[in-house]
């Protein structure tokens, strides 16, 4: 592969972002077979951060992934791929380790190490390049995509502009903070934070003499046991604040989980606009709940915390939600709450506020303004995605962009979830190539969504849709 494609020899593929989702494409393009009619597709993947990190701010000191090993980058489409988790832990000489350990869930940490073993190997990844505009150039019949190189301090170097036939946005989500919250957290020396800093901020937050968490799923429960057995018994200072009404644990009974198949993929595609933006927010306990030994854990904590008499300074409330938020004196902040069953009202004032209230899928409209006549919406206004992860484009737009990652309005549930993340990349090279590089099954739940049969996949005729370029990277 070329750095510097030529209009004359652009890239089959451009990926924008490089988190988990397009590390999974890069790493199974990487490694599609390649034969004289069919060569490796041409690729490069952008990101403006300097390397990959997942969720640094999150990667507490024992906390796992809510999905097994299996969910790694590739598996899922090729086991017998190079860039497996497993492959890593023989390169790392930590196979027996593993293998005795027992574990089918393992720690973000670890994960996040996985993934940036790979990251280092595969060229065509490059970092330190914000992708500023995309556009598509008719007379050539492929897209423009205008880049700035930074330095090492994150100032920009050098301006670029690639060339490509497709694009795959993985520019991920953004942490979501609620509106009453907004103003305080965006203020200087202000202690509301979002929970994707947590471990940036956590000795601020230990120092503090009252902390309040602010969400039910598995994050805030996360945050808020580490706190807990951080503190002094008897003196802990702590709420924990939740909109749902329980602090429930998550959907993970076998048949919950077929949620997160492709199965239930196509079959949530297929149904109607109106039905399928009810269906999203009546699932939040399949993703947004808390896992049975985080809950346990903390139960475990609190409980110890009164064998010698006496309860625990720490109070746990769902059912509420913060109504207005403002500063007193010094730092100190007050939270006016109100509770949704009792219809009560109350204030709080705590010296830390941890916003454990989830993400967003970034808005892709900011990189496409270009081609925002081009796009397909919904009646909501959302961009069209098809069954093979593609934006609706008018015609005259030969080129694909494909969408990782933002797509929960088409897609469902599933569309963050690690576990999907190798067969939605082996379905958009598949579609990409027009071949079958990663034969992908018909079935995979025991579950039948609907009394319609599922739609089968689409299975790519055969012929190469790439003009044949230079092969290898």
């Amino acid at each position: 592969m070329t750095d510097r494609p030529t209009p004359d020899q652009p890239h089959d593929l451009i990926g924008i972002g490089i988190g988990p989702f397009n590390l999974s494409l890069a790493a199974l393009a990487h490694t599609i077979p390649t034969t004289p009619d069919h060569p490796r597709p041409t690729t490069a993947f952008y990101e403006q951060r300097p390397a990959f990190h997942w969720h640094p701010g999150l990667l507490i000191d024992g906390a796992t992934l809510q999905v097994p090993f299996l969910a790694d980058l590739v598996t899922l489409a090729d086991p017998t791929n190079p860039w497996t988790f497993l492959n890593y832990l023989r390169t790392q000489n930590r196979l027996y380790p593993f293998y005795f350990a027992e574990r089918f869930h393992i720690q973000r940490t670890e994960y996040d190490a996985y993934c940036r073993w790979v990251s280092e190997q595969l060229p065509a990844l490059h970092f330190s390049h914000q992708v500023d505009a995309i556009r598509w150039n008719p007379d050539q019949a492929h897209f423009e995509v205008d880049y700035t190189q930074l330095d090492n301090d994150g100032e920009a170097e050098a301006l670029g502009r690639a060339h490509t036939r497709h694009i795959a946005l993985g520019v991920g989500t953004e942490p979501f903070i609620p509106e009453p919250l907004r103003p305080l957290a965006e203020a200087p020396n202000i202690p509301v934070i979002h929970s994707a800093d947590y471990l940036h901020h956590r000795q601020k937050l230990l120092d503090a003499d009252h902390v309040t968490v602010i969400g039910s799923g598995q994050s805030g429960a996360e945050i808020f046991l580490d706190l807990l057995r951080a503190r002094p018994r008897g003196a802990e200072k702590l709420h924990w604040l939740a909109r749902t009404q329980a602090f429930a644990p998550m959907e993970y009974s076998k048949l919950g989980l077929e949620h997160f198949t492709p199965d239930y993929t196509r079959y949530f595609h297929a149904l109607p606009e109106a039905v399928r933006d009810t269906l999203v927010p009546s699932q939040w306990q399949l993703h947004k709940g808390i896992d049975t030994d985080t809950i346990t854990a903390i139960h475990d904590e609190l409980y110890r915390r009164t064998l010698h008499g006496g309860w625990p300074d720490a109070t746990l409330t769902p059912g509420v939600h913060v109504r207005t938020a403002g500063r007193l004196s010094g730092t100190r902040i007050e939270l006016h709450l109100e509770h949704t069953q009792q219809h009560t009202r109350t204030r709080l004032t705590t010296d830390a506020v941890v916003l454990a209230t989830g993400y967003r899928e970034r808005p892709l409209d900011t990189l496409l303004t270009g081609l925002t006549p081009h796009i397909h919406r919904d009646a909501s206004r959302r961009p069209h995605i098809d069954d093979t992860y593609r934006l609706g484009l008018d015609p005259a737009i030969t080129g694909h962009i494909y969408v990782q990652n933002a797509e929960r309005h088409t897609h469902g549930v599933g569309a963050p979830d690690l576990g999907l993340a190798a067969w939605r990349s082996a379905t958009i090279l598949n579609d990409l190539t027009g071949t079958t590089p990663y034969p992908l099954p018909h079935r995979t739940a025991f579950t039948t969504f609907g009394l319609t049969p599922h739609p089968a996949p689409k299975i790519p005729q055969q012929g190469p849709a790439l003009t044949p370029l230079v092969q290898g990277h």
